[in-house]
């Protein structure tokens, strides 16, 4: 990845905004940048000066873009709708989200179309590379005017106003900008409304989600493996001929990765002729279970690098003559594929939740029932199950789509709102379960190759199984198995399993993941 991204200018992906947020590249304005943002804040200036109205810079916001605000008036008209629109409530939004705000809105105001001053920038620069963070609510946007609320809340340190993360704490901004020697800004004509307009919130949350889905829906195609070799599956259903007959993109990537997963394994080669005809579904349907959640993921993916070097905010300034005030900040766009990877990656943990109950059934599989040989006195592996039963259902009810919703407000100006920023955090919700369940469906799998041994399975599964074992025991009596989960839950959001699946697959040059590899990258 390169080392410097201009803002405004390069195409911003998921992975360039975690890196600018995570301060592993250092974001830039280029010359030419600089030149744009410095014409279109020149043009906000003439139509001030030559009092053409224009929605927003002399005129008053929502419900009352009708009435006309004095030009000595357009400054105190930006400094107020910092001030009355930060009205979010609810938990603080995570500090990653927050920087990943600033990134997204520093990127689409270096477009040069919204009016904004070089000073308002750098400004915001200043706090991303300072790690002076604001605190955001995360409630309160309709996801339709933009994400107002949480815009106002982020942007509210620049006039002096909010709390700030600051050295490990929060602090009174006004009081951090005096220890770094810094003034609060003083806004000009445009320049509130362009910061508080905007999908960044909603933005900010999907790339977390994209990501976050990225690493479970790989994670779930591992650990899934290594559920269908402890009950000695068979990789039949992975063969790539059948999967050319029915040619989703994710479909086929699942396919040839269980099979690559799978492929020189002892325990596939045990059972070659054992005479069962097939599998239950949620072993032979990885292809087609995983696969469509991918598709999904893919979906979400190409709509949010759109996002992401778009210009989101109301009206538009092309020129002193040109200004259109149009609905750019309206959330639908990422609202509905952010509905549907929730639904993605609900299924993820579904099926995940019915190998593990296929693990613990024990007699034709020829494992002890509830993964343990001294039952009675043991539960063994049963309430592990009620965890990711339990987890399952919460995310069912996380389905329901906010985007199906709406609620007019600011008197029927904005009467179709997209309730996006709630689908953000929603999709974010279902993946902390579906962590869990995955670490559940780990503890099992691996319970189960214990029993399996002395065979052996892939390089890439028994380097996994290892990997585990390494942190947690073999259990043959009840314990806190929440330790376990939470051990192995934070393997899986590490990426451990990932992680060590490339390395070594990189070391053997084995093919992981095959032909449509660039198209599930977050590149």
């Amino acid at each position: 990845m390169n080392l410097i991204f201009k803002y405004g200018q390069d195409k911003l992906t998921a992975s360039a905004a975690l890196a600018l947020a995570r301060g592993q590249i250092k974001g830039i304005f280029s010359t030419e940048v600089r030149q744009k943002v410095e014409a279109s804040r020149a043009a906000v200036h003439e139509i001030v000066e030559r009092g053409k109205v224009v929605y927003g810079v002399n005129t008053g916001f929502g419900s009352l873009c009708n009435k006309i605000i004095s030009a000595e008036n357009t400054r105190r008209l930006q400094d107020n709708i910092l001030r009355s629109h930060s009205v979010g409530v609810g938990a603080d939004t995570p500090l990653e989200v927050v920087r990943l705000m600033l990134v997204l809105k520093i990127n689409a105001l270096a477009q040069g179309f919204s009016g904004i001053s070089m000073e308002v920038l750098e400004r915001l620069q200043w706090h991303l590379e300072n790690d002076v963070i604001p605190q955001v609510p995360q409630q309160g946007s309709l996801g339709a005017s933009g994400d107002l609320a949480p815009l106002a809340h982020l942007c509210l340190p620049l006039i002096g106003l909010g709390r700030v993360w600051h050295e490990g704490g929060w602090q009174n901004t006004a009081a951090v900008l005096q220890l770094h020697q810094q003034q609060s800004i003083e806004l000009g004509a445009k320049e509130g409304l362009a910061l508080i307009n905007g999908t960044q919130f909603i933005a900010a949350w999907a790339v977390l989600g994209l990501s976050r889905l990225a690493n479970c829906l790989d994670t779930a195609d591992i650990v899934g493996a290594m559920t269908l070799e402890g009950l000695l599956g068979s990789g039949a259903p992975f063969d790539p001929a059948l999967h050319q007959l029915r040619a989703y993109r994710g479909n086929q990537y699942v396919a040839h990765r269980l099979s690559t997963l799978l492929h020189n394994s002892e325990m596939v080669a045990s059972h070659k002729d054992c005479g069962r005809v097939q599998d239950p579904y949620s072993l032979r349907c990885m292809p087609q279970v995983h696969g469509a959640s991918r598709n999904a993921w893919l979906h979400l993916k190409e709509l949010l690098e759109v996002e992401l070097n778009a210009v989101t905010d109301n009206p538009i300034i092309f020129s002193a003559d040109k200004t259109v005030s149009g609905g750019n900040f309206h959330g639908q766009p990422l609202a509905l594929p952010l509905d549907y990877n929730t639904l993605a990656a609900h299924e993820l943990g579904n099926i995940s939740d019915r190998r593990i109950y296929l693990l613990l059934e024990g007699g034709v599989n020829g494992l002890p029932e509830l993964l343990m040989r001294d039952t009675g006195i043991n539960s063994g592996f049963m309430i592990p199950q009620y965890t990711s039963a339990s987890l399952v259902s919460e995310n069912k009810s996380l389905c329901f789509p906010p985007s199906a919703d709406s609620i007019p407000s600011s008197l029927g100006q904005e009467d179709h709102v997209s309730m996006g920023s709630i689908s953000s955090r929603r999709l974010n919700q279902v993946i902390n379960n579906l962590e869990n369940i995955l670490a559940i469906e780990l503890l099992c799998a691996a319970q189960a190759f214990d029993y399996r041994r002395p065979m052996r399975s892939s390089k890439l599964l028994d380097a996994c199984h290892e990997l585990v074992r390494s942190r947690i025991d073999h259990a043959e009596e009840d314990r806190v198995f929440a330790e376990d989960i939470q051990i192995l839950g934070d393997i899986i959001r590490q990426q451990e399993l990932v992680f060590l699946t490339q390395d070594i697959a990189q070391h053997e040059n084995i093919d992981l993941y095959g032909p449509f590899y660039e198209s599930f990258g977050l590149y």
